[in-house]
């Protein structure tokens, strides 16, 4: 027989004994702001919302949650993708925006410790006196926290030559569903034991609740100069991302853009990009002068090689700020184009670019649906946006099959279901196709390590074995793919 569902007034009786009370709301007007992240396609509004203002406070509301048997639901800013903050029935949902604290900026050590409220920008705002910055540069880095890089592992436009989130950390202070407060990682090159900082990151609030942070600051590099080039085909321009690679070049970003995107983000932001190109390249390379200026000789040469019929370098700062602007807000800008659109998350390898941007294509003519293309490009990291009206009959749900497409052809030329955004609730059925059982076993034996009772953040990012059952056994398992229906990749 199921346990009896919490009572709301003993929970929030507890819950205001470590807490004010101010910072507990249960009325259905106070929470619901908090009934969706960015993924706003998944909607609940949550039972009880706690907002604790220190560790301590955190640490207190997860014993009396676990000592009641209530599931705990993190959430930092709320600018997820994949509903990975998404409320639980009868959970709270732990609210970590109050703890927004920079502690300390060291300056000769090159670091920063951070409560995980604080904003992504804001850490390099605050490193900028002293000629530093924090690498990872989501999109989002006005508004998200570095809690949520860490629970997502976060990357951004620069992460190809400077890594995601877990390259760039260094500690974390992690408090368990039981309240127990453990410090993760060292301020040394290594710490003894097992990586348990890698494991953290990326776990999606399901191992422990971030309390702490601290990030690896770098020096701003001498120059950083970008370079935009355009192509009357995107599959040229997907192939060009491999030639750059190939020929020893790391750029600091190297970003792509479909005619779609391209279109929405100049009405948008007036960035000077070519409206009549089927793509455009923008790669970044930074460094001192001298490897600068042979870095964009080289980089100029092997676009126009590979078919780029325009190539502009940005001579100033406000034009390369310009050139970025309009990737950075790509996603927003392409409301203009539809009144709704799902943001995809996959990876591939680099040289299945070509291809994979040629299958998007027919997907998208099979759906009768468009797509705006934004890619990681460098890395392989794709974030097809897929345009659908929510308020026509069946066209979401033509928006959710073929973004699980797209993701079973990551997994099937050997990519990955996500790269930055998380599983959470929107790819939880793709991990039946990522993952073998077993696979999938160890994973719940992980989260078992670290909570038990399974109240943390339940029913996101690891399907249950049966769950993939009821969902047809989707497994990819020596190329059969979960879609048989469709031309084979």
């Amino acid at each position: 027989m199921d346990a009896a569902p919490p009572d709301l007034s003993a929970v929030m009786a507890a819950l205001a004994q470590v807490m004010p009370r101010a910072n507990l709301l249960s009325d259905p007007e106070d929470t619901r702001p908090f009934e969706a992240d960015g993924l706003t396609a998944y909607r609940r509004t949550p039972w009880l919302v706690a907002l604790p203002e220190s560790e301590e406070q955190v640490a207190a509301a997860l014993r009396i949650c676990h000592r009641l048997g209530v599931p705990v639901v993190p959430r930092g800013a709320g600018t997820g993708l994949a509903a990975g903050a998404l409320p639980g029935e009868g959970a709270v949902l732990l609210v970590l925006s109050k703890l927004n604290r920079i502690l300390g900026v060291d300056p000769l050590a090159g670091t920063a410790r951070l409560e995980p409220g604080v904003r992504n920008l804001a850490i390099s705002e605050a490193a900028a006196p002293y000629g530093l910055y924090y690498a990872p540069d989501p999109s989002s880095q006005i508004a998200c926290s570095i809690g949520g890089n860490v629970a997502e592992n976060s990357g951004g436009v620069h992460c190809l030559k400077y890594g995601l989130t877990t390259h760039n950390l260094l500690k974390l202070r992690l408090v368990t569903m039981e309240g127990e407060i453990l410090d993760i990682g060292s301020l040394a090159p290594d710490s003894p034991g097992f990586d348990l900082l890698a494991l953290i990151t990326g776990s999606e609030g399901l191992l422990g609740v971030v309390t702490e942070i601290t990030v690896e600051l770098l020096p701003r590099p001498l120059r950083a100069q970008v370079v935009l080039a355009a192509f009357d085909d995107v599959e040229k321009a997907g192939a060009a991302v491999g030639d750059i690679i190939a020929a020893g070049i790391i750029p600091a970003g190297l970003e792509m853009m479909d005619a779609p995107a391209i279109q929405a983000a100049e009405a948008f932001v007036h960035a000077g990009y070519p409206l009549d190109a089927a793509a455009i390249l923008l790669v970044e390379v930074d460094g001192t002068n001298e490897e600068v200026s042979e870095d964009i000789l080289t980089v100029r040469r092997l676009l126009l090689q590979s078919g780029a019929t325009e190539v502009h370098s940005a001579e100033d700062e406000e034009t390369r700020r310009r050139f970025w602007a309009g990737r950075k807000n790509a996603f927003p800008a392409v409301g203009r184009l539809s009144p709704d659109y799902y943001c995809m998350d996959g990876t591939i390898p680099r040289a299945q670019l070509p291809h994979v941007l040629h299958r998007i294509g027919e997907l998208s003519a099979h759906y009768g649906l468009r797509v705006a293309n934004v890619f990681h490009a460098g890395d392989g990291n794709l974030h097809p946006l897929i345009l659908y009206d929510a308020n026509r009959p069946g066209e979401l749900e033509r928006a959710e099959a073929f973004g699980a497409d797209i993701l079973a052809l990551c997994v099937a030329v050997g990519g990955a279901i996500t790269g930055e955004h998380g599983v959470g609730v929107e790819k939880i059925k793709a991990m039946c196709v990522q993952y073998a059982p077993a696979a999938l076993e160890k994973f719940h034996a992980v989260k078992a390590a670290f909570d038990p009772a399974g109240l943390l953040n339940p029913g996101k990012a690891v399907p249950e074995l049966h769950r993939c059952a009821e969902w047809g056994a989707m497994h990819v398992h020596q190329g059969a793919l979960p879609h048989p229906e469709l031309p084979r990749f």
